[in-house]
């Protein structure tokens, strides 16, 4: 295996320039550059990153703690994230805190021991421990995809968050719903506490109170954003009296429930009941009926957390910000709508409800 000695020989020029060079740490000669950089690629030599780390103290390494196993849409997340990671020339450490508060303190504390520079957390439903973790030992951070309550004092530590819009998309599927004549529309919520979860509610209540119809908290029940959740929540709306005729699902995972309950009960969609849904994903075009559905920018939100991150280490006492990307509303045929030909899965640009609802 080639050494930076070998590299050194081969260019005709010291360690210390071949170090240099490979590191960016002074400027050198552009034809000496390219003779360290073909010597490099003429020997195949491989930097030794740890021992690197060690002269540098930095890693270039980012530390992401999402539940990727048992979320498929941030799996598509972590996509964006190591693609942006990659380009900007960092590794990537994964870790998979399964939305449990106490897991997500310690694997949080096992990334920052392993001396990542940065770290992307989706938040659980409790993140105290976790903010206090990130603030005591003032760990660069971007929370993804969940926001949480900063202090609006100034007192204790704020950091930079990154998710889509959840509100006026979440009403947009109810309008549109309601346009169809529906007036007994249902929300499977996801989980209570998450920032996600109060959003879509606030955005199925605005777009209740847009069509002119009333709030009925028996219609608004709470799958805890996974399948098995949305299954025992849908079954329970379907014991209702006046069961709904219209249902929102609040995420994929949730969605797949839901299907499951009304498959359960003989109901069909959208002939006896129409469902829409947040979260589009990859399969949703090739159900019986289409799914109608709000797509979020899942890649484009990973990418963009890694670049407000790689700004955070290069600025680090640069005021925090939130950044919110938007949705598209995906028009298929599970909400009862006829299929056409130029209808076919395709986003389409979102039509919200401007007047006379809130923001």
């Amino acid at each position: 295996m080639a050494t930076m000695a070998d590299v050194a020989l081969s260019a005709g020029v010291s360690v210390a320039t071949v170090s240099h060079v490979l590191n960016d740490t002074r400027p050198v000669l552009p034809r000496t550059r390219q003779a360290v950089l073909d010597a490099v690629e003429e020997l195949g030599y491989t930097p030794n990153t740890l021992a690197r780390s060690l002269v540098t103290s930095r890693t270039r390494s980012i530390g992401l703690a999402v539940s990727a196993i048992s979320n498929p849409y941030f799996t598509e997340i972590l996509q964006g994230v190591e693609a942006a990671a990659l380009e900007h020339g960092y590794s990537l450490l994964i870790a998979d805190p399964h939305d449990d508060p106490a897991h997500e303190r310690k694997v949080v504390q096992l990334l920052h021991e392993r001396r990542v520079e940065g770290m992307i957390v989706a938040p659980s439903a409790q993140p105290r421990e976790l903010l206090a973790y990130l603030g005591r030992h003032r760990v660069p951070a971007v929370l993804l995809d969940r926001l949480v309550d900063m202090p609006e004092d100034g007192e204790g530590p704020r950091f930079d968050q990154v998710c889509a819009e959840s509100t006026d998309p979440t009403a947009r599927l109810v309008t549109h719903l309601s346009g169809l004549g529906h007036r007994r529309i249902a929300l499977v919520a996801g989980r209570p506490g998450l920032s996600t979860t109060a959003e879509r509610i606030t955005g199925y209540r605005h777009g209740l109170a847009a069509s002119g119809l009333p709030y009925d908290e028996r219609l608004l029940v709470h799958g805890r954003s996974e399948s098995a959740g949305a299954e025992r929540a849908t079954a329970a709306l379907l014991s209702l009296g006046s069961r709904p005729t219209a249902l929102v699902t609040a995420n994929n995972a949730m969605t797949i429930g839901a299907l499951r309950a009304l498959r359960a009960h003989g109901l069909s969609v959208p002939g006896d009941i129409a469902l829409c849904c947040f979260d589009d994903f990859a399969w949703a075009d090739l159900f019986t009926p289409r799914l109608t559905a709000i797509a979020q920018p899942s890649r484009d939100i990973g990418a963009r957390a890694v670049r407000v991150l790689l700004d955070r280490l290069a600025e680090p006492d640069r005021p925090a910000r939130t950044e919110r990307l938007p949705c598209v509303f995906v028009h298929r045929t599970s909400c009862g709508c006829p299929d056409t030909p130029e209808r076919t899965g395709r986003p389409e640009s979102p039509d919200l409800p401007t007047e006379g609802t809130p923001s």
